[in-house]
Order: C-alpha cells, then sequence, then structure tokens
C-alpha cells in the first residue's frame, strides 16, 4: 500500500489517503518520496480550475526521493539512486514528438497529478523516461522545486536560441519567476524583473536582476520600449498586454508559462511591425531536465524554499494561497 493525501473534492483539504498500486509495471520506476515541492499547479488541480482533475487526486509533482523498485524494461536507473520526477510521468515514447525528442508534447503524455497519483506520498511510480537522477551537487530538500518550476522558465531559454547578450524581462517574482531571475542571470543575459510588490525588489535584485521595473507603473514600462529579446510571463493574472508587448525590441518574443485563463488580446500589427512574437510552453523533455538540473548545478542554482512537515500538508496550501510563500514551499516526508 502506499500511503498518501489526497483531496476528495474540489476544493476541500487534504486527507490521509492510501491506495494499492498493484504489481509494478514493465517500464515503471517506484520512488520512495524524501521531499516534495508545492506548485501552484497544484492548488488549480485540487480545485479543479482547468476542468481536467480526477478525484481522487494525489498532488506533488515536484519530487526528490530514492528509486527502491524498477519493471524489467526500465532503464537508466536503479535501485538507490537519488532522483525527482516533475509534472510528466508517462508518454507513449513512439508517436513523432516523442521520437523527435519532444516528449512532453506528446498527445498521450500523463501529468503526475492528473489521471495518476502524485508524490504527496511516502511513494510515487512513474515511467522510466520521466524519472531523472538528481547531480550530487544539488541539495536534495530544496532541489524539489526545480522539476517543474525550474524546467518550466529553463525551458524557453534553451528552446528559443537566448544568447548570453540578450536582454530578458521576467514577469512575476514569485516560485516561477526567481528561478527564471536565476536561470537567466547565471546563462549571462541582462535581466529586467517586473513585480507590482515594490518590497520584492531588493530580493529580485538579490536573485541576479540587474533592473526592477514595477508593472503598475506606466513610465517604467515606457522606459523599456523596444529593449527586450525576450519576456518571460510567470504570473497567472492578466496585465497590460499592448505595454508588455511594447518593451520587446525587433524579433522579441512575449513567452508566456503562467497559466492565464483570460485570453490574450493582440493587435496584429504589434506583431507585424518589428516582427514580435507571443508563445506558450508546458514543462520540458527528460533531456532539457536533465540539463538544467546540470546547469543547475554547475551554477549553483536552487530555488529559496520554506519547509513543512507533510502532516501540515494543508497548512501549507494556506500559505501559499494566502501569498505568503517565499518563494517555494517544499514537503517534507
Amino acid at each position: 500500500m502506499i500511503n498518501a493525501w489526497a483531496a476528495t473534492a474540489a476544493k476541500q483539504k487534504l486527507e490521509p489517503f492510501s491506495y494499492d498500486p498493484g504489481p509494478i509495471g514493465a517500464e515503471e520506476v517506484e520512488i520512495a518520496v524524501e521531499h516534495c515541492g508545492l506548485c501552484h499547479s497544484d492548488l488549480s488541480v485540487i480545485n479543479n480550475e482547468w476542468g481536467i482533475t480526477s478525484f481522487p487526486v494525489v498532488p506533488g509533482h515536484e519530487v526528490i526521493g530514492r528509486v527502491v523498485a524498477v519493471g524489467p524494461q526500465a532503464k537508466g536507473v536503479k535501485v538507490g539512486d537519488r532522483v525527482g520526477l516533475g509534472w510528466s510521468a508517462q508518454s507513449c515514447l513512439h508517436c513523432h514528438p516523442c521520437l523527435d525528442g519532444d516528449q512532453h508534447l506528446c498527445a498521450e503524455v500523463v501529468p503526475t497529478i492528473v489521471g495518476h497519483h502524485g508524490g504527496f506520498a511516502d511513494r510515487v511510480r512513474a515511467q522510466w523516461p520521466w524519472v531523472v537522477k538528481i547531480p550530487d551537487g544539488l541539495s536534495a530538500a530544496d532541489a524539489g522545486p526545480l522539476m517543474c518550476g525550474g524546467i518550466t522558465v529553463f525551458a524557453p531559454l534553451s528552446e528559443f536560441d537566448i544568447k548570453p547578450t540578450s536582454r530578458v524581462g521576467v514577469v512575476g517574482i514569485g516560485g516561477l519567476g526567481h528561478l527564471a531571475v536565476k536561470f537567466a542571470n547565471a546563462w549571462g543575459c541582462e535581466v529586467t524583473a517586473f513585480t507590482s510588490t515594490d518590497s520584492k525588489a531588493d530580493e529580485a535584485r538579490s536573485f541576479g536582476a540587474h533592473n526592477v521595473v514595477n508593472t503598475r507603473n506606466a513610465d517604467d514600462l515606457k522606459s523599456l520600449a523596444g529593449k527586450l529579446d525576450l519576456l518571460i510571463v510567470t504570473v497567472n493574472v492578466p496585465l497590460d498586454w499592448r505595454a508588455m508587448l511594447g518593451t520587446l525590441g525587433p524579433k522579441g518574443r512575449l513567452h508566456v508559462v503562467g497559466a492565464v485563463l483570460k485570453p490574450i488580446p493582440v493587435m496584429a500589427f504589434d506583431l507585424i511591425s518589428q516582427q514580435k512574437s507571443v508563445s506558450g510552453s508546458p514543462t520540458g523533455s527528460p533531456v532539457t531536465i536533465n540539463d538544467m538540473l546540470e546547469f543547475a548545478a554547475r551554477h549553483n542554482i536552487l530555488p529559496q524554499t520554506e519547509h513543512f512537515p507533510i502532516a501540515r500538508v494543508n497548512d501549507a496550501i494556506e500559505h501559499l494561497v494566502a501569498g505568503k510563500a517565499r518563494y517555494r514551499v517544499v514537503l517534507d516526508m
């Protein structure tokens, strides 16, 4: 039996929950969970904000733990390895995206917490490609948020050929944003942090921001007109999208990784005149996740975390909902 914490209906507190996972699958890996990050996506799934939740839902998709069992066809990991597991737990491995190295874009990809029991538990299972070894140089206690938050903001830097000479903006200095600032700084970029909270300015600079602007200050935004090559939007609330596009230079890209639930209005000429683009992305492939972890270990990049024991998971959720997390909550098993 696997002992976990689950919500049995939308917007309900998590309760102890046990389930029998059955015999381990041929390609499965079982992980004894040591730590698991608490992501805003966990809240969205618990509350069924996206309409895709299957109850009971066991949240948790920023897992760090030890491999305790492997199926006969599992490859690349062995019992005793310290590993991580992120948003995705399985893909088909035979479609065009999978064979092309874009397993995270597989039409049959299984999220770790949707139709699959996640990491707020003593054990969790996943298909072997999605179970990634954690480099020795990273703190296991704090590395969990890299498995979702980290890869989500690292992927655009890798995917869009961002150069060390590029100028990168990051909107929102929270769980995702503070990692985006750290990664972009280590990438060599000039980094501008966008925040609606002036009190975060000094912290944003400590994470590696060279400049800090207030998203509610029109003059701040006008001062950046035409200057950025990439603007990573990590928040999930509507913004002054035309003003955001205005900060981009020629061929600039506004890239959305926060789950903004309202449509983003865009004027065609705001894109056409200087060949700008608007895009979005989920997390990343297993190879990109591995690259991200190696990069993080090389540059000593870890999230700023607060720890709660798993028995206080509902307190941790309330802490996050109240906007008090600085900047990522990790649950210790």
